[in-house]
């Protein structure tokens, strides 16, 4: 539970450094640098929670949802429509008529 209270805090503290960034940048181009600083460090701080989440969910700390059984989709066929012989030629035929 505890691990979850730091990501939370540790996700908020990122927030907090992105808007922050966005202000010294709308304030002026002369602490450019300080920015760049800003958002390195926001940077970090997500790189550290990614590992926090990734080695919290290999060491059990964490149950994800858990995969649904991959069972194989069969897919049955009714036939409803009648058949009816294909043919390539796209032209109406003309009809014959056998005169006896």
């Amino acid at each position: 539970m505890l691990i979850k209270w730091i990501i939370t805090a540790l996700l908020l503290v990122i927030l907090y450094q992105l808007f922050y960034a966005l202000f010294v940048m709308l304030k002026g181009a002369e602490k450019s640098k300080n920015m760049s600083k800003i958002l390195g460090k926001r940077v970090i701080f997500s790189l550290i929670v990614v590992l926090c989440i990734t080695l919290s969910s290999q060491a059990g700390l964490f149950n994800f949802n858990p995969k649904p059984n991959s069972k194989s989709h069969t897919q049955t066929q009714t036939n409803i429509a009648t058949q009816h012989q294909q043919n390539a030629n796209t032209k109406q035929l003309p009809e014959t008529q056998n005169v006896d």
